[in-house]
Parts: C-alpha cells; sequence; structure tokens
C-alpha cells in the first residue's frame, strides 16, 4: 500500500483510478491553468427568457454563414473575364457572360447540393440580419445598454452595418442582372460625393463601370476582410456578455447583484446545442423549398440592361427608398455638378445609423445616471425610449415602401408616383404620429398597472352589495406581482437650479445644461410617466373593506 501510495501521487492512491478525461485535464490544467476559469464560467448562471434567443440566432445564422460560404468558395471563380455560356442550362446557351456569373450557375445546375448549398446561404444572411436588427430592438426597448454595457451596444451596432456591407457585396458577386443594377445603384450614390466621388469609383471599380476589377475585389472583401472582422466582433462581443452580469427581466429575487437562472454547463449549454440544429434544419428547409435569387432567370449582367422589378434584399431597402424618393434637385457650383437628389439621402442613411449608435451615451448624459444596471425595463416604463424606437421602425417600413414603389404599384394596381408621394409625406409625418401613439399607450399601460397594482385583478365575479349595488371581485396580486409592477424607478429629471444665487449674483449655465434640462424633461418629466403607486396608497386601499 505504501508503495502505491508512493507512485500515485497526491491524492491518496487516486491515479490507480484517475480515467483518460481526467489525466488529460489534469494535464492541460498543469500547462494552461484552465480549471479556475472554467469552473467560474461553466457554472455562471444565465436567465431565461425566450427574448434571449434572438442573439442565439444571429450567432447560428453567422456560423451557418461561414461553413456554407466556405463550401461555396471551393467552386466560384471571381473573374469578370467575358466566356461564352455551354453549360448544361440550355436556356443560357452560346450567350456572353462573365466567368464569375458561368461558375454561378454551374454550382446551381452542377456541383451536388450547390443549388442548395446558395439557397441556404443566402437565407442565412437574410435571417442573419433580421435576427440583429430584432435583438438590437430588444436591447434598446428594455435599456440593456446602458452601464456597463455601451461597448457591447456599439459592437453589435458594428456588426448590423458590417452585415449590411457583407450582404451587398455577396449578392454582388454572381454578377446576373438583378446584382449588377445593384452595383450600378451603388456606384451612382458613390459619384454623388462631392469633389471625391469620380475618383473613389474609379479606384473601386477600376476605371469606367462596370470594369473588370469589381468582382474580383468584392471577393476577397466579402469571404475574408468583413468575415473575419465580424468574427473578432462577435468573439469580444460574448467574452462581454460573459464578464458582465446577463441582464434579466424584473421579478422575485431578482436585483443589481444576483441572477436568477440556470447555469451555463450543462443546462444551458445543451438548450444552445439544440437551438443551433434548429435554426440549422429551419434555413435548411426555407433553402430547400424556397427559391431564392434565381440568377438564371435573370441573365448575365449588362449595362445597357436593367431587370424590372428591381430590388435589393430587404434590409437595403431603406436606402433604395430614400433615393427613390428624394426629388432630383441638383446644383451647379464652381463648374460642378452636386446632385442633391442622390447625396442628401444617400448621406441621411449613415446619419441615421450613427444616431442610433451614440444614442446610449446620450441618455446616459441627460440622466446622468453612472450606475451599472442588469435589470431590464419594461418598454412601458420609458415611453420616450420606447417610442423613439418605434418612430425609427416605422421610418423604415415607409421607406421599405419606397425603396419598392414599382412592386408595390404594380402588385396593387397603384400609380407609382401616388405612391411616391405618400413616402415622401409619410418620411416626416408617420414617425411622429407613430412616437405620439405609442407614448400614449405605454402611459395607458402604465395606469392599468397602477389600477393593478392598487386594485389587484379582475376576476369576472359580480357581487351584490346590500344597499343593492353590482360591483365586480378583485383578487388581490401576490407580492410578486406587486414587486414586478413597481420596481422600477421613477428620478426627478436634471434640473439646473436656480439661476440666481443667495447673494443675488446670476450663475452662467452652459448651452449645453439648458439642453440637457430641456431633454430630461421632454424624456423623465411628468408628462412622461405615471406615478406608481405608494406603500401608503396600497395599505390605506387594503386595510378596509376596499377589494371587492
Amino acid at each position: 500500500m505504501d508503495g502505491a501510495r508512493s507512485v500515485s501521487g497526491k491524492g491518496g492512491g487516486r491515479g490507480a483510478t484517475t480515467g483518460n478525461g481526467e489525466r488529460l485535464a489534469d494535464w492541460a490544467d498543469g500547462r494552461l491553468g484552465v480549471y479556475a476559469p472554467a469552473k467560474a464560467n461553466l457554472r455562471k448562471v444565465f436567465p431565461d427568457h425566450w427574448s434571449f434567443m434572438l442573439g442565439e440566432v444571429c450567432l447560428y445564422s453567422f456560423l451557418i454563414l461561414i461553413l456554407t460560404g466556405v463550401y461555396l468558395t471551393l467552386f466560384f471563380e471571381p473573374s469578370g473575364v467575358e466566356v461564352v455560356y455551354n453549360g448544361s442550362y440550355e436556356p443560357l446557351g452560346g450567350v456572353i457572360m462573365t466567368r464569375a456569373y458561368e461558375s454561378t450557375l454551374e454550382i446551381s445546375f452542377d456541383v451536388r447540393g450547390g443549388l442548395l448549398i446558395r439557397q441556404i446561404h443566402h437565407w442565412a444572411a437574410l435571417v442573419f440580419v433580421a435576427g440583429m436588427l430584432v435583438h438590437m430592438m430588444r436591447v434598446f426597448f428594455t435599456g440593456a445598454f446602458r452601464k456597463p454595457r455601451e461597448v457591447n451596444w456599439l459592437f453589435g451596432w458594428t456588426l448590423l452595418m458590417l452585415g449590411l456591407i457583407t450582404g451587398l457585396t455577396g449578392y454582388s458577386l454572381p454578377d446576373d442582372l438583378l446584382s449588377g443594377t445593384g452595383v450600378r445603384f451603388a456606384q451612382g450614390a458613390i459619384l454623388s460625393v462631392p469633389v471625391v466621388g469620380t475618383y473613389l469609383s474609379f479606384f473601386l471599380f477600376g476605371g469606367e463601370f462596370p470594369g473588370h476589377d469589381i468582382i474580383s475585389r468584392f471577393f476577397p472583401i466579402h469571404v475574408l476582410l468583413l468575415p473575419g472582422i465580424m468574427l473578432g466582433l462577435v468573439v469580444a462581443h460574448l467574452i462581454l456578455v460573459f464578464y458582465h452580469k446577463h441582464t434579466q427581466y424584473p421579478g422575485p429575487g431578482r436585483d443589481q447583484k444576483s441572477v436568477v437562472g440556470m447555469p451555463f454547463m450543462p443546462v444551458y449549454m445543451a438548450k444552445a446545442g439544440g437551438f443551433f440544429f434548429l435554426v440549422f434544419g429551419v434555413l435548411s428547409l426555407m433553402g430547400a423549398i424556397a427559391t431564392i435569387n434565381p440568377v438564371w432567370a435573370f441573365g448575365p449582367y449588362r449595362p445597357d440592361l436593367v431587370t424590372t422589378g428591381a430590388q435589393p434584399d430587404w434590409y437595403l431597402g431603406f436606402s433604395e427608398g430614400l433615393i427613390r424618393v428624394m426629388p432630383g434637385w441638383e446644383i451647379n457650383a464652381f463648374g460642378h455638378t452636386l446632385a442633391l437628389g442622390v447625396f442628401i439621402p444617400f448621406s441621411l442613411f449613415p446619419l441615421i445609423m450613427l444616431a442610433i449608435a451614440v444614442y446610449p451615451f446620450i441618455e446616459a448624459w441627460i440622466t446622468g445616471d453612472k450606475r451599472e444596471h442588469h435589470i431590464l425595463d419594461r418598454p412601458r416604463n420609458a415611453p420616450v425610449r420606447t417610442a423613439l424606437g418605434v418612430a425609427w421602425l416605422s421610418l423604415y417600413g415607409v421607406l421599405l415602401i419606397g425603396g419598392g414603389n414599382d412592386v408595390v404599384a404594380t402588385h396593387l394596381h397603384l400609380s407609382i408616383n401616388s405612391i411616391t408621394w405618400f413616402v415622401r409625406i409619410g418620411f416626416f409625418v408617420v414617425p411622429v404620429l407613430a412616437f405620439v401613439v405609442t407614448k400614449r399607450i405605454c402611459l395607458g399601460l402604465q395606469r392599468r398597472d397602477r389600477d393593478k397594482a392598487l386594485h389587484g385583478r379582475e376576476t369576472g365575479v359580480l357581487k351584490r352589495l346590500p344597499h343593492g349595488e353590482y360591483v365586480e371581485v378583485h383578487a388581490p396580486l401576490s407580492r410578486e406581482q406587486l414587486h414586478t409592477l413597481t420596481q422600477h424607478e421613477q428620478l426627478p429629471p436634471y434640473e439646473i437650479g436656480p439661476r440666481v444665487d443667495a447673494n443675488g449674483v446670476v450663475r452662467r449655465v452652459k448651452g449645453a445644461q439648458r439642453l440637457r434640462a430641456r431633454l430630461a424633461r421632454a424624456m423623465y418629466g411628468p408628462d412622461s410617466h405615471v406615478p406608481k403607486p405608494t406603500a401608503e396608497e396600497y395599505r390605506e386601499l387594503t386595510s378596509g373593506d376596499h377589494h371587492h
């Protein structure tokens, strides 16, 4: 026994029964020191809510994009060299096209599983961008972007912008008539940039449009540069999610210091693995039964042709709509023509997106709140923020109609001019209406929560009082329900204070302070919330026979 102990070392004979997996773990821990970090992070608690799955949809769609993209890269040739097609798709036999378009046809008709992989790749791209947008809106409406997650918000915003650019470069690679029209649209927008627009276009396309270098230049950007940057951002995003405590919705036992949920291992990982295969299965089913981007139906790109009803993918309909409905204004200055009808909407799109990126910092400046926030807001309790988000979404919807004004006109038998004028007017009117209506709905929901907290929930049971009056019986809420309805803060908005001090000296107030006070009153003043019930009001109503 003594000899056995001396051979086994530490652990009192443990080595005699140690399995291969444990020995491998001990070996790795002795060289990498992974045991302590793994123990701390793999048992990390994650709250459970269906909306948290939106971020996972983005992640899994991105992984599927990488997997299918690697497969497509093996067969695609990013060449602008012109060839005569003699492949298996006979309707295009003898047609002159680029090698890029020919290789896309070969992937679709000659490579085993090529068309399925192409369509899964395209559907995954649409779901990826949609998932990012919805995920960011969930973060926005619940205030999950507040300290300490501002940097993670910027990471997510950058991923969204890179996703838009990656999608543009991706569906431009096949060089079919639809994608070529989109590239021509982008080139026209670049030309509208004052002074340097022509130089930028020549640099990007290698000469006059369409040039011969655009496909070969888009290819490394699409398959290497942008995915590499996005992969790094995804890793950084996930690291910060682990580093910060996960946000959670208000409820019993949940506060800024404790998290109620399930451990990362094994519960959360098991659910995540199953959800990945569920997303993969849905995308595979969509790729198998729903045709998308049938390049053979469009034909190769020709600069003198354009497809009827040419539309970009939905996530670029915002920018397309801006340019389509903008009046064709032009000014001439110093011998140069400035195409305002293109340049103004071309500039508006990044400016609107930039406003979304910096919003967390603007709100933090308005509130002056430097605390950490791990409990999410209920959207109704932040009515101005919620109304701003809905206003932006309504603006996006209006411009999406503008980006497809020709398709809407032909399918609904409407005048394209009427649709264009509707979008022009709706650009200014619809977001304002959406803001006002959303804010009123949020205030109405706050009033309902206040009444429910004070009087309880309606049971549907009617009771006749001795003097003949009929009243409905209300059941008091549980302490957990009361906590959820009343846990939110209603801090007073920032105020400048008295302009004259006790000695009669006028205090100088900067313009930024006045602006901050006005914005604070608008966002958090008396008109933006309904006072939540106090403990005294609740005790007064429930002390007697007030709960019928």
